[in-house]
């Protein structure tokens, strides 16, 4: 009787994750799925409790406490700007954890003691748990400004983590051939593990900074198929169905990433795209045209409709606040105000929804790029805040730039365009603007939240 409720309790938490992936697909049930996926995880973990012969509850009991206490301070005290490092950082704890599982069962192994489909388990999951834990480390670190965000080549390089997989795999299977017939071979089993440590650490330098929403989504699927070969190895099934279901999700993510770029997954991974920078536009004579603070105001404030294409600057200058009050003080004007949102926008899947839903911007202001496009040809004022390659028209127009076929945010359409940037640096496709050079498109250089805090104070006066 105790195994069917066990076995239930499972089938219940199983069901709670579909729900919470469905619910967490929209801003509107979001906290909501998270809450039904954490309860449905705890309804998991007391179950196994339960079902398993466990010897001391006191070790378990005091890592619960203290991974609780973990979790519980950073997510409270992690700002939103540092969501992606967050997420990486999670990611890695998963593999890392799926990784410690494989490494404890086949230490206890003895001789003759496992099949050989066990034995497979555990070196699937010895091997992606370690690159999905030192590969989040290093995104981690790149997204921390650790070490440089920018793509990371040397000579080789892809020559060479095609040799570490290699020899991982090479290694994988030598261990569960020996292992099979004589028993644990350490040593074999710790050099497979160090080099997928080490490939999971050189698979991330050459990916750059505004590829991570891509590479957080297929860590993502990575830290899901360790969990699901954990389970295999544990012979749990709640914890393949969950794995399962964090894998499929990840890799679908990550598919729906590379489409809003119009790259294939393997050009995200292995093309060092943005390792260059070819500044093509200040080389041929061409010039932005400034605009000041009061001039901006007037602009947005005798404006019909407006939208605010939001980009990683807005995350960088942590400026959130300030384009919630623009936006209160606009429509008090009886301005209709919208904000364009781009999949791959920031450093993770929805990382620009995160940032403004912080900021208790309405969810029904955030409009996906493929709805807003059109009616950016009726806006009088498209405000780009930090965003670059995500509204270059060149994607659309020239077929030698290296973002031609991406889907952008239409903002060269509207009416006027009011650019505000630090500097004409071009942005990770190494090219420049064509829209910081339109007749229609004034610049307006500052730091992102300074900009918007003195085109608010403009706004007062006008």
């Amino acid at each position: 009787m105790r195994l069917v409720l066990i076995e239930l309790a499972y089938l219940a938490a199983g069901a709670a994750f579909i729900v919470a992936l469905k619910w967490l697909s929209s801003p509107r049930t979001a906290r909501r799925g998270n809450l039904v996926g954490a309860t449905g995880m705890l309804v998991a973990i007391v179950a196994t409790l339960v079902h398993q012969e466990i010897v001391r509850y006191e070790y378990i009991l005091a890592g619960l406490v203290v991974g609780s206490a973990i979790g519980a301070v950073a997510a409270r005290r992690a700002p939103m700007t540092a969501m992606p490092q967050m997420v990486a950082l999670f990611n890695g704890v998963g593999g890392g954890a799926s990784m410690l599982v494989a490494w404890a069962e086949y230490g206890a192994l003895r001789p003759g003691q496992a099949g050989g489909d066990v034995l497979v388990s555990v070196m699937f999951t010895t091997v992606v748990g370690a690159v999905t834990l030192s590969g989040s480390v290093m995104a981690f670190a790149k997204l921390q400004e650790l070490v440089p965000g920018r793509p990371i080549t040397y000579p080789l390089q892809q020559a060479g983590n095609l040799a570490l997989l290699l020899a991982s795999v090479l290694l994988a299977a030598f261990v569960v051939a020996r292992t099979a017939a004589v028993g644990p071979q350490p040593a074999p089993f710790y050099l497979m593990l160090g080099l997928a440590l080490v490939l999971g650490t050189t698979f991330i330098l050459p990916i750059g900074g505004a590829d991570m929403p891509v590479l957080i989504a297929l860590l993502n699927a990575f830290s899901g198929l360790a969990a699901a070969g954990a389970g295999f190895v544990l012979h749990n099934h709640v914890l393949i169905v969950s794995g399962a279901l964090v894998g499929s999700s990840g890799v679908l993510l990550t598919q729906i990433m590379c489409w809003a770029m119009n790259r294939s997954v393997g050009n995200v991974l292995f093309g060092a795209f943005g390792a260059t920078a070819q500044a093509t536009g200040a080389a041929a004579g061409r010039v932005a045209q400034p605009i000041q603070a009061d001039e901006a105001a007037i602009l947005l404030a005798y404006a019909r409709r407006v939208v605010i294409v939001p980009g990683y600057g807005l995350a960088v200058s942590r400026a959130q606040n300030e384009v919630r009050d623009l936006m209160t003080a606009l429509e008090a004007r009886g301005v209709q105000v919208s904000f364009a949102i781009h999949p791959v926008a920031g450093r993770m899947p929805g990382h620009m929804n995160v940032l403004l839903a912080e900021a208790d911007i309405p969810y029904d202001r955030l409009v996906d790029m493929e709805d807003i496009n059109p009616e950016l040809e009726r806006t009088d004022v498209a405000l780009v805040l930090g965003a670059n390659d995500v509204v270059n028209p060149a994607a659309r127009s020239d077929p030698t730039s290296p973002l031609y076929g991406m889907p952008i945010i239409d903002a060269d359409r509207a009416a006027h365009v009011i650019v505000i940037k630090r500097s004409l640096s071009p942005g990770f496709a190494g090219v420049d603007n064509d829209l910081f050079y339109m007749a229609k498109t004034r610049m307006f250089f500052a730091d992102g939240r300074d900009a918007l805090v003195r085109i608010l104070h403009e706004l007062k006066n006008v």
